[in-house]
C-alpha cells in the first residue's frame, strides 16, 4: 500500500524540472518505511519536459520509487491536470508539488506527520520566496496568519489562507469534494476547491516551518487567473455565507475600492448598505449616490463618516500592511471581533 503520493501538474515545465525533482530525491521520508509514489500529469507540453521526466522516472525507479507519468497532448488546465495525477494515484496521503518550486529536505516527513493526527485537515506551511524580495506583504501575510484567521480572512486578493503549492491531506479530503474545477485557464481552481472544503467542516492548518521554497517567476501560472474572476467567486461566497447574517452593514473604504464593491453587490444587500466610512478628511461629510444604470436613477445615498462614528459590521476594502501600521492600528481601536463584527474584502 502507498502512504504517499506527490501530486505534480505541469505545462512546459523542462527549466524547473531538475531543481524539483532533486528536491524531492532529497527528502528524509525515504528514510523511513513509508512508501511513496510521484505521480506527473505532463499538461500538453511542448517543450521537453516529457523527455526529462521520463530521465527522472529512471532515477527513481532505480532508488525503488515508483514514478508515473500521465497526461493528456492537449492542455487541461491546471485543476485538469491535478484531477488528473490524484485518479492516477493510490497513495493515502496526497502532497501537492508545482514544478517552480522547491521542497525543503523534511516538508513530505513533517507535514504526513500532522495530516495523520488531522484526516479532515488540509496542511500547509510557510515558505520562502524566491526570489526573496519579490512579495514581501504577501509572504508576511501568509507565513503570519493566526490560526484563528484561517478561516476569516478568505476574501483577501491573496487567495486561500493556505497557500496551495504547500497543501498536504488526507486522500478523504480531495474525494469528499469530488476534485478540482475544470474550467481551464483564468479559473482559481485553488480557490474554489478551499472554499468548499471549509464549506463542509474541513479543518486548516499551518505548520511553521518554511518547508518550501515558492518560486516568482512572470510565467506562472497565478497570473492567468485575474482579481477580477477571484473576486466574483469571493463576493458569491461573502453574499451567500456571511450577508444573510447580517441585517445592515458599514462599507469601510469611500474610496475606489469600497464603491466598486458596493456596486458588484446584488440590489438586496446594495439595501443594506447604511455607510461608508473613512479616514480622509475630504471624504468624511459627503454623500455618495449609488445609481442604478438599468433604472436610470439614484437608487440610494449614502453619508460618509468618520470609522469612529460608524457601527458596525463592517465590510472593509483596505488592503493590509499599506500604511504603516495605521489602519490595523485604526481597526484594533475599536476592539472588534474579526468574522463577527468585520469582514475583510480586499
Amino acid at each position: 500500500m502507498v502512504d504517499i503520493s506527490v501530486i505534480i501538474p505541469v505545462h512546459n515545465g523542462a527549466e524547473w524540472i531538475a531543481k524539483c525533482m532533486k528536491s524531492i530525491a532529497d527528502q528524509t521520508i525515504f528514510n523511513t518505511k513509508a512508501k511513496i509514489e510521484i505521480v506527473v500529469f505532463n499538461d500538453g507540453s511542448t517543450d521537453c519536459t516529457q523527455k526529462l521526466l521520463e530521465e527522472w522516472k529512471e532515477y527513481f525507479s532505480c532508488q525503488g520509487t515508483l514514478f508515473i507519468i500521465t497526461g493528456s497532448s492537449l492542455s487541461k488546465g491546471v485543476g485538469g491536470a491535478k484531477n488528473g495525477a490524484v485518479n492516477r494515484s493510490t497513495g493515502q496521503y496526497l502532497c501537492f508539488q508545482d514544478i517552480d518550486d522547491v521542497m525543503n529536505p523534511h516538508r513530505i516527513l513533517q507535514q504526513w506527520e500532522a495530516a495523520k493526527l488531522n484526516k479532515s485537515a488540509i496542511i500547509g506551511c510557510q515558505v520562502i520566496r524566491d526570489p526573496q524580495n519579490s512579495t514581501p506583504r504577501f509572504v508576511k501575510w501568509a507565513n503570519n496568519i493566526k490560526p484563528e484567521q484561517l478561516t476569516k480572512q478568505i476574501y483577501l486578493s491573496y487567495g486561500p489562507t493556505i497557500l496551495m503549492p504547500t497543501w498536504f491531506c488526507h486522500r478523504s479530503v480531495f474525494e469528499k469534494i469530488g476534485g478540482f474545477d475544470e474550467s481551464g485557464r483564468g479559473t482559481p481552481e485553488d480557490l474554489i476547491f478551499f472554499y468548499a472544503h471549509i464549506d463542509i467542516g474541513g479543518k486548516l492548518i499551518r505548520l511553521n516551518q518554511e518547508l518550501l521554497i515558492y518560486t516568482y517567476h512572470k510565467n506562472a501560472t497565478t497570473f492567468s487567473v485575474t482579481r477580477n474572476r477571484i473576486q466574483e467567486i469571493q463576493l458569491n461566497r461573502l453574499e451567500s455565507v456571511v450577508l444573510p447574517r447580517w441585517k445592515y452593514f458599514t462599507v469601510w473604504n469611500a474610496g475606489k475600492a469600497g464603491r466598486r464593491f458596493v456596486r458588484m453587490l446584488s440590489h438586496k444587500n446594495k439595501k443594506k448598505v447604511t455607510a461608508f466610512c473613512d479616514v480622509d478628511v475630504n471624504k468624511i461629510g459627503r454623500t455618495i449616490e449609488l445609481y442604478c444604470h438599468m433604472e436610470r436613477r439614484v437608487i440610494k445615498k449614502l453619508p460618509v463618516l468618520h470609522f469612529t462614528e460608524a457601527k458596525p459590521p463592517f465590510v472593509i476594502c483596505v488592503k493590509l500592511d499599506m500604511t504603516n501600521g495605521d489602519f490595523e492600528k485604526n481597526l484594533e481601536s475599536l476592539n472588534l471581533t474579526e468574522g463577527i463584527d468585520y469582514i475583510l474584502f480586499s
